[in-house]
Order: structure tokens, then C-alpha cells, then sequence
């Protein structure tokens, strides 16, 4: 857990402790792919975090078992149709948003009976700087007549990158029982050069790079590359090579948001 800090007690560019916990990203399976030249590689890589931290309640992963309730459906299926609904329903919005100066990130809602859309959605700060790709998904499916819209427990949230604490908490009050996610923390920073989801988690909630707990009582989440490194080999090997499709999708929108935003031509917001 970071350091409890007051404010006269705050200096600059301070490091967590050696002894606190961290988050690790394992590196079997790892099928990355250089974005472009000096932009640091994305890989698929499990995750593995500490069990517990001083002061707070025990981490908690989801299982198998979890996903099986959630979903209800072959893992293989959920993943090619969540795949699906990112290559043809959130990026093709997504970068329409950024040609617009919005940052990547993006969402979509789908029914757990069917894995039918429900809503697929992008970030919209140009706007509003908190209309991140989730809280736009979210205010999309509430603005959904009652009688149309199913309850979001029976429902699938899928978000393009893992959540930020906004969107954490988003999710939460929304009434999710499930997130999954497709790019990490790390690659949101690294890979994108937008580093303030875990910078934030380590400053305000003290959780070092980005750890809290999969499972808790709101909900469980998953991310959808550690999934498919769960899947037989011939499977894998299909979902990896879309995944890498993804990655340089998400490149080509994120140098066009870079450089809109370096020429001081991106969205209006604080956090850029």
C-alpha cells in the first residue's frame, strides 16, 4: 500500500516503498507487438498480485467457476463475440472520436442470454472530461427507455482498457456484477502515454501500480488476454492474432490523439 501522506509531507516524484505490494505481470505467452518505433511493445501477461495488503481486506481473484456463473457461456464463444464487438462496433467509433480530439478508450454492454449488443460507446471528453468510454456507456444504456433496457446484472460490461477509478466506480454504482478489459494499466501508460488511471490509484486510494481486488462484493473482473492464454492452443493462436490486429488499431489511434494533442488541438481537459 502507498504511503499515507499529509499535504506538508508530499515530495516530488517520491517511490513507494521497496516492502509495499506490487502488481506483476508475467510474461509466459506474451505475444507482443512493437507499435511503432521507440513506443514500448504490449503483450498478453497474465496477472499475479500479492494476497493481501496491511489495512485492507484480502485480494481476491475470480475462478473459473465465477466466469461460469457471470456468463454462462464457452469461454471460446464469449471471446470471439466480445472480440467482435471490439473490431466492429467500439473502434470504428473510437476513431471517429479521436479524429474528433477524445482520448481511445471505449466500451460496449451486451446481454448475457445472447452476447447481443446493448450499447457500444467511446470516450467523449471533448465535450465533457468525464465522459470516459465507460461513463459514456453507461449514461447511453440509462438513457435506454425502461421497458427496453434489460437490468445492467443481466449484462456483460466490456471496457477497451482497464478501468480507471472513475470507471471503477462507475461500474460499481451502475449495478455490474462483471467487467472485463482488453488492455492493461501498464499498456494505457506505456504503449499510450496516458498514465493517469494508475498514477491516481497509487496517489489517492494507495494502491500501488494499479492493484485492487478482482473479486469482491460488487463484482469480479477479467482480463480478456489472460483468458486466452487459459484456451487450447488452436484457439489461442486465432484470438491472439486479432488481439494483435487490436493493438495496431489502437496505435494508429493513439498517434493520431498524441499528436492532436501535442499540436495543443486535443480535447480541453485537465488530465490530457
Amino acid at each position: 500500500m502507498g504511503d499515507y501522506r499529509k499535504p506538508s509531507e508530499m515530495v516530488a516524484n517520491a517511490e513507494v516503498e521497496k516492502g509495499a505490494m506490487t502488481r506483476r505481470r508475467l510474461l509466459q505467452g506474451a505475444s507482443g507487438l512493437a507499435l511503432a518505433a521507440g513506443v514500448p511493445t504490449l503483450a498478453s501477461v497474465p496477472v499475479a498480485r500479492a494476497a493481501t495488503k496491511p489495512g485492507c481486506s484480502e485480494w481476491r481473484q475470480p475462478t473459473d467457476a465465477d466466469f461460469a456463473a457471470i456468463v454462462g457461456k464457452d469461454k471460446a464463444e464469449f471471446l470471439d463475440r466480445v472480440l467482435s464487438v471490439l473490431e466492429n462496433e467500439v473502434v470504428p467509433k473510437t476513431m471517429e472520436g479521436v479524429r474528433a480530439g477524445n482520448k481511445l478508450f471505449g466500451a460496449a454492454i451486451l446481454n448475457k442470454s445472447d452476447l447481443s449488443t446493448v450499447i457500444a460507446a467511446t470516450n467523449a471528453e471533448t465535450g465533457n472530461p468525464l465522459m470516459h468510454g465507460e461513463v459514456t456507456g453507461i449514461f447511453a444504456f440509462y438513457d435506454l427507455p425502461k421497458d427496453q433496457r434489460p437490468s445492467s446484472k443481466d449484462t456483460i460490461f466490456i471496457a477497451t482498457h482497464e478501468p480507471c477509478p472513475l470507471c471503477l466506480s462507475s461500474i460499481t454504482w451502475g449495478g455490474w456484477d462483471n467487467f472485463f478489459y482488453l488492455f492493461t494499466y501498464e499498456d494505457s501508460r506505456d504503449a499510450y502515454g496516458i498514465p493517469h488511471d494508475i498514477v491516481m490509484l497509487d496517489e489517492i486510494f494507495r494502491c500501488p501500480e494499479g492493484t485492487y481486488s478482482e473479486k469482491n462484493k460488487f463484482w469480479s473482473s477479467w482480463n480478456l488476454r489472460d483468458l486466452i492464454a487459459s484456451t487450447p492452443p488452436e484457439q489461442r493462436a486465432g484470438f491472439t492474432k486479432r488481439v494483435d490486429a487490436l493493438k495496431q488499431s489502437y496505435a494508429e489511434m493513439s498517434d493520431i490523439y498524441q499528436k492532436a494533442k501535442a499540436a495543443g488541438k486535443g480535447a480541453d481537459v485537465p488530465l490530457k
